[in-house]
């Protein structure tokens, strides 16, 4: 059968037809390592964006190509698997900030990243392409938006023989991908991901499927939360850090631009909704494979949730939920990854009729090392609304579903902006704090399941005309835990190595191996939120606040896929200015709320 298999794939990736040999040749197949990885053609070409620099240039980026010889040599053609970045010369990729190499000629030698390594020698083409401003390309870095989307789709539709490439960033000697078959799969952690989802949101001929690790799907969420600023810096300085010193002379327009359109006020603007790629997701054709980690506090796991979410019904798709941080599937599971992710490139690129569409689509590490299958994602839930009841002891009380009496009383609870975290927040939870409110659930009878987006609606009063709101999960109760706070993240990094794929000089497929990092932990966050009470009537436009008037605000917490266990209790915490991860509005306000008009939606299996 490995025979066969091996020819049938020699067939499939010189673009012949599949014709079944006998009975048996309709089981499984996959790709193998057929083709030379040393003797790879390996090429960079300059795609031409159809935009143009501020200087009125046409902007090119740069695609580093990396495809087996002996494809071209008898005539075939090959999918891509595609990888745009801004990352490739300034932080480097991966666990090991890998960067691309060159020769004295120019022509590519690092690929950084297994794909290469891996994916070659079973027949596949894997393209590295310069985001606009960075690295090779020209143009200008705009953090996400309609350059940088450019990037990806027009390399897409370079390889559909729809745009120009040429051999240079500037001459007019033109490449053609006449080696392609136009099947691309965009795959990429972090930013890389994000445009991915950015050129997935287009539509674009070609992209057959997108696998966006930890990747953002509004950039506004990935710097704000609901007119809260998040500690993420700014869209500018961000391009600022990975530009090339073109763009760094040319792009200062660019980057005057971003920082007009981020206001501090946390105001939806223009340039935020550009950078919005949900209201776009309906125009998604690929399948999409998503990973992300429910305790990633890079790129907070709306973005994932809200993606999801967006995308239309007729999409195939897959997702991987994990308990580490922003971190590769590589570095988390790794042989379960390669495996499953080749699998899902042979069947949409390759066309290889494998199953992988038939398995289920959810895949949740509720504990280390420990996942859980699903049909789907979140799961069937029966969503519940829970309210805070107050107690003899001043700001903490009890959660449960029986609603407030229905009274015109209100019942506040009171405490002060400390700007403190969340972490301090949780702890003594049966204790008085100034600084926050704490409401706990009864022991749970049985494991409680939360899956999905939990939603709260908050009425409260300031004594200052700005003021920021907090709402924390907790699952209270002794846990082991990835170490998602720790360094790497729920993960550690070993000195021992080993390899994905085939090495050459100078690009190596051996990578350090890695293991779960655990922590224990008697009140762990499962879920987070935060909001500017100034946007309680909309994002468009920060409203100042009159002191001790009551306004009620609705906001999301964290995507997230949890279980509480029996015995343990679930605690809702509300505070002001968690400095862990926002800013303050600039005062230390007195909050109080209003019990009455305040309610937690959760998406919940089981009783409560």
């Amino acid at each position: 059968m490995t025979i066969r298999r091996s020819l049938l794939t020699v067939a499939f990736a010189v673009g012949a037809a599949l014709v079944p040999l006998s009975p048996a040749a309709a089981e499984p197949l996959e790709s193998t390592p057929i083709y030379s990885y040393a003797d790879a053609v390996r090429e960079t070409v300059w795609v031409d964006t159809g935009l143009t620099s501020p200087q009125g240039a046409r902007v090119r980026v740069a695609a580093d190509i990396i495809r087996p010889r002996e494809a071209q040599t008898a005539g075939g053609k090959v999918p891509v698997i595609m990888d745009a970045s801004p990352y490739y010369t300034s932080l480097g990729r991966g666990n090991e900030s890998q960067k691309k190499t060159y020769d004295s000629a120019g022509r590519p030698i690092q690929f950084p990243l297994f794909y290469d390594n891996y994916f070659v020698p079973r027949g596949y083409a894997v393209v590295l392409v310069d985001l606009s401003g960075t690295a090779r390309s020209t143009g200008c870095v705009d953090v996400g938006g309609r350059s940088e989307v450019a990037s990806g789709k027009a390399v897409v539709d370079w390889l559909n023989g729809r745009a120009t490439g040429y051999t240079s960033a500037t001459g007019a000697t033109q490449a053609s991908a006449s080696w392609s078959s136009g099947a691309v799969g965009m795959i990429g952690k972090s930013w890389d991901g994000t445009i991915a989802n950015g050129v997935a949101a287009t539509g674009v001929d070609g992209l057959k499927t997108i696998v966006p690790i930890g990747a953002i799907s509004s950039w506004y969420d990935y710097y704000r939360a609901h007119g809260a600023t998040l500690t993420m810096g700014t869209p500018s300085a961000l391009a600022s850090r990975v530009e090339n010193s073109a763009a760094a002379n040319n792009c200062a327009t660019v980057k005057s631009t971003l920082a007009r359109g981020s206001p501090s006020s946390g105001d939806m603007t223009a340039m935020w909704r550009e950078r919005d790629y949900v209201p776009n997701a309906a125009g998604v054709k690929a399948s999409v494979f998503v990973v992300h980690g429910v305790n990633d506090l890079n790129v907070k796991s709306i973005n994932f949730g809200q993606w999801w979410n967006a995308l239309p019904a007729t999409v195939e798709r897959k997702i991987w939920l994990t308990q580490a941080g922003h971190v590769d599937p590589f570095d988390f599971r790794r042989a379960v990854w390669v495996d499953t992710l080749h699998r899902w490139f042979d069947h949409y690129l390759m066309g290889i009729d494998n199953g992988v569409q038939n398995e289920p689509r959810s895949t949740v590490e509720h504990q280390p090392d420990v996942w859980k299958d699903d049909p789907g994602w979140p799961v069937v839930t029966t969503p519940k609304h829970l309210f805070a009841h107050a107690s003899s002891t001043a700001g903490v009380g009890v959660l449960n579903s029986a609603p407030p009496p229905p009274t015109e009383i209100p019942v506040w609870a009171r405490f002060t902006d400390n700007r403190g975290s969340e972490y301090t927040w949780v702890t003594n939870p049966t204790s008085t704090s100034s600084a926050r409110l704490i409401y706990s659930s009864p022991a749970l009878t049985a494991d409680n399941r939360i899956s999905g987006t939990p939603r709260i609606t908050i009425t409260a009063t300031s004594s200052s005309s700005a003021a920021r709101l907090t709402a924390v999960l907790v699952d209270l109760g002794p846990s082991t835990i990835r170490n998602y706070r720790g360094p790497g993240e729920g993960i550690t990094t070993l000195s021992t190595r080993s390899c994905w794929g085939e090495s050459a000089t100078g690009d190596s497929a051996c990578f350090l191996d890695t293991a779960t990092n655990k922590t224990s932990t008697s009140a762990d966050i499962i879920s987070r939120g935060w909001a500017d009470l100034g946007h309680h009537a909309s994002l468009d436009s920060r409203k100042t606040l009159s002191p001790d008037t009551p306004y009620k605000i609705t906001f999301n917490l964290a995507s997230t896929d949890q279980v509480i266990p029996a015995g343990h209790r679930l605690a809702l915490v509300i505070g002001s200015t968690d400095s862990s991860h926002i800013g303050s509005a600039g005062y230390y306000p007195k909050i109080a709320v209003d019990l009455t008009k305040t309610v937690l939606r959760i998406p919940m299996t089981g009783s409560f």
